[in-house]
């Protein structure tokens, strides 16, 4: 299944959710394309025409163009999401995402799809962080499981 991850660019969520089968949705992968994409001169100015209306879909022009640059990334991700894992207030060096808004608006969109959801919060003891690993190795189980019944 394809796994939303937030932040998406948690290597450790990310690397978890491949160990388990899955795809994870992480915006490493996306800025990848757009760094190796031919006719893109200088980066990291490496936007295409395109990737404004993109971000248009999400976020209404008033909204600030950081949020819409930011979804035009985060918002086909959510799309093609069939299951997303959220980690709440997590440290900078978990994968911070440093915009509120878009913090906001990602959450917002990821629960009004309805798709099989995990949130936690971050941990802060090595007790938690077990129990933070656990549960998302049982989540991700119970998604091959899902799978595995619809095929």
């Amino acid at each position: 299944m394809k796994v939303f991850i937030y932040p998406t660019n948690s290597l450790i969520l990310s690397d978890l959710v491949e160990r388990f089968g899955h795809e994870p949705l992480a915006l490493m992968q996306e800025i990848g394309k757009k760094v190796r994409a031919q006719g893109l001169d200088s980066p990291p100015l490496n936007i295409t025409p395109e990737d404004p209306k993109i971000g248009l879909k999400y976020a209404a022009v008033e909204v600030p163009s950081g949020v819409r640059g930011r979804m035009s990334l985060f918002g086909p991700l959510i799309q093609s999401a069939e299951a997303a894992i959220i980690i709440r207030d997590p440290v900078i060096p978990f994968g911070c995402m440093g915009c509120a808004r878009t913090n906001e608006l990602v959450n917002f969109l990821i629960r009004a799809k309805k798709i099989p959801l995990l949130e936690l919060d971050y941990p802060s003891t090595e007790d938690e962080a077990k129990e933070f690993v656990y549960k998302i190795s049982e989540f991700l189980k119970s998604l091959t499981e899902k799978k595995n019944e619809q095929h």
